[in-house]
């Protein structure tokens, strides 16, 4: 029976230890310790410190640097990069300090070059609007959960986590040709990336 129980116990400890390391990682990702990318912005030069099949689990990994882009790729890595540059050589000349943070292998990289995941993108292009249609505005798309909080200045954030495993973020209701209007507002607030979908291809995926 004792043997049992410290199995248990341990089996519980290391369970709650993988799920406070998510929940860390999920933290840094809110905190925008860790920036989830859907596309290559300019500039585009960076150092790639680290390609993996699965985030690290320990969220000491990112202690070094002050923020980390998370490139979801489509042949299946995570690329986490620091720094913006705007030259290959204006990266190549910081290399040696990203190395001696800790992360040896970092080498750089050009994040135009990075084909990205399909399921991170933001949105198809040329969206018709149909008046008898109801239509939501999309935030942001993240591999994991982010507290709603994270959404600054904005009330009624819808959760959706996705038949691809992706979790979705979108505001407001709107009917037909509300929809461009309230579009336009979500973006003056601060969410210039936002796009409008189709609220009921995602209702069967909201996480109430």
């Amino acid at each position: 029976m004792k043997i049992k129980l410290t199995i248990l116990a341990l089996l519980y400890l290391a369970n709650s230890s993988f799920i406070y390391s998510q929940d860390k990682l999920a933290q840094l990702r809110t905190n925008k310790k860790i920036i989830s990318m859907s596309e290559a912005v300019a500039p585009y030069y960076a150092i790639q410190i680290i390609a993996l099949k699965l985030p690290p689990n320990d969220p000491l990994f990112f202690t070094n640097v002050e923020t980390a882009r998370e490139y979801p790729c489509a042949d299946g890595f995570l690329r986490f990069c620091v720094g913006g540059y705007s030259s290959y050589n204006e990266a190549l000349s910081d290399l040696d300090r990203v190395k001696q943070l800790g992360y040896e292998q970092a080498f750089v990289v050009n994040t135009k070059n990075f084909y990205l995941s399909k399921s991170s993108g933001t949105s198809s292009k040329g969206l018709v609007i149909d008046v008898n249609k109801t239509y939501t505005v999309q935030l942001s798309a993240f591999r994991y959960p982010v507290y709603l909080s994270h959404f600054e200045g904005l009330e009624g954030v819808m959760e959706f986590r996705m038949k691809d495993k992706i979790f979705k973020y979108t505001v407001g209701k709107y009917i037909g040709n509300e929809a461009e209007a309230g579009l336009a507002e979500i973006k003056s607030k601060g969410y210039p990336d936002a796009f409008l979908v189709e609220l009921d291809s995602y209702m069967p995926y909201k996480i109430e």
